[in-house]
């Protein structure tokens, strides 16, 4: 439960209670977990041992040459896990009978991130000791369950939202045959730096150096964990939608007394620490040109960790031999940073894509 509140808060997911009213339409996925014996890191650091969560749903079909044609790859953003898309808003779009991404003809995978939900974590036992990952890590591990647990050697669609998003493009430079089409959503190609890179360093230093961190070794969480809360609130809100959910001065405050400032419990902050330092070593500029699939990349106007007046998305994809770039105009249905996980705003791109880059037969 912890990641699914941080995936909330972290991705600025509306603040209403999500319907349940599809939850019954798509097949109950099925759980798994990858050991991996020894897991070397990027930076020379190893852990034994390494569990990679992650679910399924569908069952892979093989062409006749004997290779996967109808996997899909799904992931989640920083401090999410495997249950932000088994929801209405999400699955209850793509995944139900007759949807774009329907069981019954994908076979879907979606795993949690190396520190993230049931994957090995800081917060498992070696706090401040786990191996410092980072983004390209994450990706290799997911290339490990996919092809060493699942047997996958070729997947119809990689796409992922937000920190997901930055491991599209880092899975269409690093392994750039393997997969028909990209989608990523909500996020930029490029090293994080900016506004985007400063408050993500707030966060970090509101909590190693909070006196009640105690090198990773605390016993309740540190006073910081509640500003970093704050921040990771605000740069994931939609101030258009916000405003219509909280129209009045007594009910934004009656929600954040309510909501925001009761979320520190649900909350790690060893394993937030490395969530947010896990994208040191993002910078996919360089090999833009290297990305052979076609490439979808979504944005929205009223996103304020990757916002429009950049111009950064327009600038870069003109470097992908097949980019094409979508930035989402500002409605009462967008949410913000979190739009990337609203698949009712963006499903007919998803459509064009999977229509376009379909193989030949």
């Amino acid at each position: 439960m912890r990641m699914l509140v941080a995936a909330a808060l972290a991705l600025g997911t509306c603040l209403a209670p999500l319907a349940a009213s599809a939850a019954d339409a798509w097949p109950a996925p099925a759980d798994g977990t990858y050991v991996v014996p020894s897991f070397t890191f990027a930076d020379g650091e190893t852990l034994a041992n390494l569990k990679l969560h992650y679910v399924t749903l569908g069952t892979p079909h093989r062409n006749a040459a004997g290779h996967v044609d109808n996997a899909v790859l799904i992931m989640h953003g920083t401090g999410g896990d495997t249950n932000q898309f088994l929801r209405d808003i999400f699955a209850g779009v793509l995944f139900v009978p007759g949807g774009l991404l329907d069981p019954a003809h994908y076979f879907i995978v979606i795993p949690d991130g190396i520190g993230h939900g049931k994957s090995s974590k800081p917060s498992d036992g070696l706090h401040a000791k786990f191996p410092h990952y980072g983004y390209r890590d994450m990706v290799r591990a997911q290339h490990d369950v996919l092809v060493d647990a699942l047997h996958v050697d070729h997947l119809r669609l990689v796409m992922g939202t937000s920190m997901g998003g930055m491991q599209t493009w880092l899975w269409g430079e690093t392994y750039p045959t393997m997969m028909d089409a990209l989608m990523p959503l909500a996020s930029l190609p490029v090293q994080i730096s900016g506004r985007n890179r400063v408050w993500r360093d707030m966060i970090v230093d509101d909590l190693r150096n909070d006196p009640g961190y105690a090198g990773g070794e605390y016993t309740v969480e540190p006073h910081g964990m509640k500003a970093a809360i704050d921040m990771i609130w605000f740069v994931g809100s939609a101030p258009l939608y916000d405003q219509s959910l909280l129209p009045t001065r007594d009910r934004a405050d009656a929600y954040y007394e309510s909501d925001v400032k009761t979320r520190v419990p649900r909350y790690d902050a060893n394993d937030t620490i490395y969530e947010f330092e896990s994208s040191r070593d993002y910078d996919p500029e360089a090999q833009l040109g290297t990305i052979v699939a076609p490439l979808l990349a979504i944005n929205s106007a009223d996103d304020q960790i990757n916002p429009p007046e950049l111009g950064i998305a327009e600038r870069e994809i003109t470097k992908v031999p097949h980019g094409r770039f979508v930035l989402l105009p500002i409605t009462p249905e967008t949410r913000g940073h979190g739009t990337h996980t609203h698949a009712e705003i963006w499903k007919s791109y998803l459509a064009d894509l999977l229509a376009k880059s379909a193989p030949a037969r």
